[in-house]
């Protein structure tokens, strides 16, 4: 089978496309990895060495942290959504339930493919679910029903890595510039040229990895919610954001 690559990171509405688009460009590799064999009973692996930056503080529920001792987000999220996507491709039952916190988050999960880590599926929700469940129903609709990609298959699991994403502190702003790159991740809601609403979500990491600034992430994001008209200041102004 190969090796496994677990990767950790930071709606029931699913949002397809919070990675961007299918270019490359958009994927590139994350800053820490887990890398056990893929175990023949579907379990997470024991044994795990994490590279730098693959776990990082990330606020509980209520937007506090302590530092460590508050660690949130785990390697073993990233393992966890390897083995539910391996169990369930190969017709096993579904793994027992992970160790890590059980606590409510809006999440996303990420799967990308080969060395030069191309998009393959993102979708998640920002209403809070409990991890356990929600990292198992979002790792298959990510792997499985992401309308831009066909379904990963067993083939590709050797190749894959998987990125998790638990979202905190919503803030609505009132300036559409009122965010910063590689900080915040953003939602945006506006109305298209037949005064539809729509919205566009980018991660965070999403601006940061494509060099853009805020306004190209801005427009980038209006066009992937599918506003065709000229993009003006004034339209700009209009959008709503949540960071």
């Amino acid at each position: 089978m190969g090796k496994r690559r677990c990767v950790s990171a930071t709606e029931n509405k699913p949002s397809s496309g919070c990675c961007g688009v299918k270019k490359p460009k958009l994927c590139p590799s994350p800053a820490g990895s887990v890398q056990p064999p893929v175990p023949h009973n579907c379990q997470p692996h024991e044994e795990k060495t994490v590279g730098p930056g693959a776990l990082t503080p990330l606020s509980r529920p209520n937007g506090t942290t302590s530092g460590r001792e508050q660690l949130v987000v785990t390697a073993e999220m990233g393992c966890y959504c390897f083995d539910v996507l391996y169990c369930h491709l190969h017709g096993f039952p579904q793994p027992r339930l992970p160790r890590f916190t059980n606590d409510p988050y809006p999440l996303f999960v990420t799967w990308k493919a080969g060395r030069d880590k191309r998009l393959r599926g993102c979708i998640g929700t920002f209403s809070a679910m409990n991890l356990h469940s929600g990292l198992r129903e979002y790792t298959l609709t990510s792997a499985l029903k992401d309308s831009r990609f066909p379904p990963l298959t067993r083939e590709e699991l050797p190749k894959l890595s998987c990125s998790v994403s638990l979202l905190t502190n919503f803030e609505d702003v009132g300036d559409f510039l009122d965010w910063e790159v590689g900080i915040h991740g953003i939602r945006i809601e506006f109305l298209n040229e037949k005064g539809v609403k729509r919205t566009a979500t980018y991660l965070p990491e999403v601006a940061k990895e494509q060099d853009w600034d805020q306004i190209q992430t801005i427009d980038s994001l209006l066009r992937k919610g599918g506003f065709k008209a000229p993009i003006t200041n004034e339209f700009r102004k209009s959008i709503k954001l949540t960071r």
